[in-house]
């Protein structure tokens, strides 16, 4: 009996395949040295899954992929599914892979309020390691609302308040805790660690609000004790490119005393002795070489020559001709409003001087303008400026 013709055209067809798949290799096998590499393309002997899949390079693994998130199955499975693919990356301390697939499992909005807390709370544990502690504290309370006694939603929140440094709400928590399981390691150290750095907040909180409290007695020591010399402030600016000078006569003693205390430019301050009286720190400029000199503490009633003595007793390396000599030095102040200056007699105190009517103390630094007289320098500098003598 003969074949049919479509079975014996199906023979031949099978039987060209044969012929020629004899005579050709096959080109999809394993190649022996490249063997390691073909194994990792197969999802069982992966080492580690890709962090994007192509189908069209992993096709295998694509379509497990596919089967394991499939869209038919229930919100609450697919969350599953998620929150213990977010367990193996948090096994792998791949955190931030798990964050994601923590989330994927919370969008599911499946009506399992214990498994939306478990992912809360897992998530909140990666956003820890990562170190976005709000991020974690917002997580575990998200669990709270939904499972208030999920203890390990309350350990780990303790311990984002912990590392935020809010050491008061961290004692609450393990409290919280506490009531649930009262031997709970963890939250029995944690709270006696919290509770510790409570306790050592609160007392450098007491610290620093008796320093504040000592400086602003100190201030206003130091603001009367200038009130009573008749000295002239210059404050900083309160608006655009001004400054607002205040006397001795202002009402207004709280603001003017504000930041007395406090250091100049140059890690100095004014200081009142224990018999009252005022050193102040003292800028000396010197426009011929631009060079200056600064006295950390000018005592009221040490006067200039008394200083002038003692920083050019030798020579300055910068005064190659040698002519800044205490005797020869004249000693200035300006006064910026009137573009005027001030001859200062070298015998006259610091106090006698800061006690002139137009005299404004900047920065709480007094400053003083040095040259040598009958200078060329000096008569150039002084040319078309006003110049008073201070008697």
């Amino acid at each position: 009996m003969e074949q049919s013709q479509p079975h014996a055209a199906a023979e031949d067809d099978l039987d060209s395949f044969l012929e020629k798949f004899q005579s050709q290799p096959y080109r999809g096998g394993f190649h022996e040295d490249q063997w390691e590499e073909e194994f990792d393309k197969i999802p069982l002997f992966m080492k580690k899954a890709p962090s994007e899949i192509d189908p069209k390079e992993n096709p295998d693994l694509a379509c497990l992929q596919s089967i394991i998130f499939d869209e038919e199955r229930s919100p609450e499975e697919q969350a599953k599914t998620y929150k213990d693919e977010g367990n193996d990356y948090f096994k792998e301390k791949d955190y931030k892979k798990a964050v994601i697939s923590y989330t994927e499992g919370l969008k599911k909005k499946c009506a399992d309020p214990d498994l939306n807390a478990v992912l809360y709370t897992n998530r909140a544990a990666a956003q820890y390691h990562l170190g976005n502690f709000r991020s974690a504290l917002s997580d575990v309370m998200a669990a709270r609302k939904l499972k208030p006694t999920h203890l390990k939603a309350i350990i780990r929140g303790a311990l984002c308040h912990l590392e935020l440094k809010h050491f008061a709400e961290a004692v609450s928590w393990c409290d919280e805790g506490l009531q649930i399981d009262a031997k709970e390691k963890k939250l029995l150290e944690m709270r006696a660690k919290a509770d510790k750095l409570k306790r050592i907040e609160q007392r450098d909180a007491r610290k620093a609000k008796l320093k504040e409290k000592r400086e602003q007695n100190q201030n206003e020591v130091l603001f009367q004790a200038i009130k009573a010399r008749n000295i002239k402030l210059v404050l900083e600016a309160t608006g655009e490119d001004e400054d607002s000078s205040l006397d001795s006569a202002s009402e207004d003693e709280d603001s003017a005393s504000d930041g007395l205390s406090a250091e100049n430019l140059y890690g100095a301050r004014l200081r009142l002795d224990y018999q009252g009286r005022l050193s102040w720190p003292v800028l000396f400029l010197y426009p011929e070489y631009s060079q200056s000199d600064f006295i950390s503490a000018f005592h009221e009633d040490s006067r200039f020559i008394d200083h002038l003595m003692v920083m050019f007793g030798e020579m300055p390396s910068w005064d190659s001709e040698r002519k800044y000599c205490p005797d020869h030095l004249e000693v200035y102040f300006e006064d910026e409003d009137r573009a005027e200056l001030y001859q200062v007699p070298p015998t006259s105190t610091l106090l006698q001087v800061l006690q002139h009517p137009r005299y404004f103390v900047k920065a709480l630094t007094p400053a003083f303008l040095v040259c040598v007289g009958e200078s060329s320098f000096r008569k150039n500098y002084l040319r078309g400026r006003k110049v008073h003598k201070v008697k």
